[in-house]
């Protein structure tokens, strides 16, 4: 046993036993946690940063243990008043445990919403559909014959993007909303390019065809990108921007990265993301951004070429991996999502302190999991987190 993890195995016994001592609650100054986290959470790599800053701030899927009530996402997806009362009910909770009301209490007037407009996924063919409590694209090609007549239909439907993406009462309103002072939406978000392209062909069917039909593979690709950049570009126009004054930055969402090789990344993937990003993040400073909760660490070179700003990737690929690629990236992790819901308090501390020790020279870690937090997860595990970094996560 190295003196590191010996160390490490002490600081979470005694956490662990102070926390039992406190009848169940980690012991942490909640208004100086707080008042440290807003300068740490400004800039993850300052130089005078009191701690390690958090990115944990729950999600509305923990409401159901907390609360002791089933799950109901389909309900909790569209009673707009019930998800309000059950997000009050949490906060009750929440805001003495971690000194935050932690959901959005807001209401949203439906009457503000602009009508939805087509995304990659219906210029695709794809339908989504719900079930098992989310929503599930499904697929839209099976055959290399039916993949070709998709991407026919697709560039077609590419002559004139606006009338497809666009509702029929689209004009009237935009008129009726802008009048109001409300902006439509823009596309700086999107299912990443593996994780899309296996929902429209299938996980097999994308591999098979990387490997025997590269030239259908290429077209795959080049279609993807073509798609996505008119429907940023008309989107965009829709908001009164101009390619020099529209805002900058773009995330993928990539969970199914993981299942291609390097080779197979760089030709069908890479080139998606960096036409993305030349047109949505040109300059060093801009936002570009990838989640992929999955063990994708063969992949970091190539993202690293991309020069991602901040990541979030699955709980087996290490922080100091990330930051050898991505030197100048924060890194959104690396405790892993079921440490977390299953509440395994001395897993919770010791990832912690290993992804503290990993980025401590560095910094530019907030400490998150690494993908969802999932129902499951509790108030009292995002405690022992605030007390882990105000004890163990100085800096």
């Amino acid at each position: 046993m190295t003196a590191i993890a010996s160390d490490h195995q002490r600081m979470v016994a005694c956490l662990l036993a102070d926390t039992r001592a406190n009848g169940g609650l980690a012991p942490v100054d909640l208004e100086q946690f707080w008042a440290d986290q807003a300068a740490a959470v400004a800039d993850p790599f300052g130089a005078d940063i009191p701690q390690c800053p958090l990115g944990i701030l729950m999600s509305g899927e923990c409401v159901y243990d907390e609360l002791g009530i089933p799950e109901d996402y389909w309900r909790y997806a569209h009673d707009q008043e019930w998800r309000l009362e059950l997000h009050k009910a949490y906060n009750d909770l929440a805001e003495p445990i971690v000194g935050r009301r932690l959901l959005s209490e807001q209401w949203h007037d439906p009457t503000l919403q602009y009508p939805a407009v087509k995304g990659l996924s219906d210029i695709f063919e794809a339908e989504v559909v719900w079930s098992n409590g989310s929503w599930w694209l499904e697929q839209s090609a099976h055959t290399e014959g039916e993949l070709a007549a998709l991407l026919d239909r697709v560039e077609a439907r590419l002559e004139r993007p606006r009338a497809f993406i666009l509702p029929a009462n689209w004009d009237a309103e935009k008129a009726r909303l802008a009048a109001l002072g409300v902006k439509p939406p823009r596309y700086r978000h999107q299912r990443g390019p593996v994780t899309f392209a296996t929902s429209i062909f299938g996980i097999e069917n994308l591999i098979y065809l990387l490997v025997d039909h590269e030239p259908l593979a290429v077209r795959f690709r080049d279609t993807i990108l073509r798609a996505m950049l008119e429907l940023g570009r008309v989107l965009d126009e829709e908001a009164g921007d101009t390619p020099e004054t529209a805002p900058h930055g773009f995330s993928f969402a990539d969970d199914n990265c993981y299942l291609l090789t390097p080779e197979m990344y760089e030709l069908f993937a890479y080139p998606i993301l960096a036409g993305v990003f030349a047109r949505y993040a040109p300059n060093p400073g801009d936002g570009r951004h990838q989640h992929s909760d999955s063990a994708m660490g063969h992949l970091l070179p190539l993202l690293g070429r991309l020069g991602l700003t901040s990541t979030n990737f699955g709980p087996t690929v290490m922080a100091d991996e990330i930051r050898a690629h991505l030197p100048n990236a924060v890194i959104y992790g690396e405790l892993a999502p079921f440490t977390f819901s299953r509440n395994e308090e001395a897993g919770i501390v010791a990832e912690f302190l290993r992804d503290f020790a990993l980025t401590r020279a560095a910094r530019g870690l907030i400490f998150s999991t690494a993908g969802s937090i999932n129902n499951g997860s509790r108030l009292t595990g995002m405690r022992l987190i605030m007390a882990a970094i105000q004890r163990y996560g100085r800096y």
